[in-house]
């Protein structure tokens, strides 16, 4: 999962920063609403983040020009404009969602994924396939009712492959998921990946389709 922030309290963007990776959440940061307005259209975020009191142009309006060009990524508005018109002022522009400064970390995890999982689809955030059971809200997974022992990337990509079961990602494709911007991305790094969630789960979880990329396989 990939998070888009537009933040520009530095405190703040860093703390959302730190407890979202910590639940296995990447995410780019901007302070800027200009830069963060053309972020959404470079990147392949799962949703957004986003304060309408921004450097050089307002959220809301941020938020206007995603819509008008189509763009429909989640959005959870979090601000300190927290009064009932300017609640329903940024619901009725089409975000998804709208939390008030301060805030409960939980809670906006919480509701990132239930924006995620409405978007995409999926109604539980208990997923299984066979024996292999995945939990969306706690980022964990288990095998034969055993907890697997993942690594923040391992998780992504697991995440990524269940809840897309009949989509074949390019290694690029998959890249794009599992690292923000700022992050250097070894020129195997997938493939690495691949291979320890095949050592931990099983060696046809992860079906190579030569030439073209990856997708779920059959979970033994």
């Amino acid at each position: 999962m990939r998070i888009l922030i537009l933040e520009d309290d530095s405190n703040i963007a860093d703390g959302l920063n730190a407890g979202l990776n910590q639940h296995g959440i990447v995410c780019d940061i901007f302070a800027s609403g200009r830069l963060g307005e053309q972020a959404l259209s470079a990147a392949p975020y799962d949703a957004v983040i986003l304060d309408l009191s921004l450097a050089e142009t307002d959220g809301m309006e941020v938020l206007q020009h995603w819509r008008n060009q189509g763009i429909n990524t989640p959005v959870l508005i979090l601000t300190a404009r927290d009064a009932l018109p300017d609640r329903l002022a940024g619901l009725n522009a089409s975000a998804d969602d709208y939390l008030g400064k301060p805030f409960a970390l939980d809670e906006v995890i919480a509701r990132l994924h239930a924006l995620i999982r409405r978007s995409q689809g999926i109604s539980h955030a208990e997923i299984s396939f066979g024996q292999l059971s995945i939990n969306l809200n706690s980022c964990s997974a288990s095998l034969h009712g055993q907890p697997l022992n993942l690594t923040q990337r391992e998780w992504l990509l697991l995440q990524l492959l269940v809840t897309h079961p009949q989509h074949v990602f390019s290694r690029a494709q998959i890249e794009d998921k599992l690292y923000n911007w700022e992050q250097e991305v070894e020129s195997n790094a997938v493939e690495v990946h691949v291979h320890h969630l095949r050592k931990k789960i099983g060696t046809t979880i992860i079906r190579t389709r030569r030439g073209l990329g990856y997708q779920l396989g059959e979970v033994p």
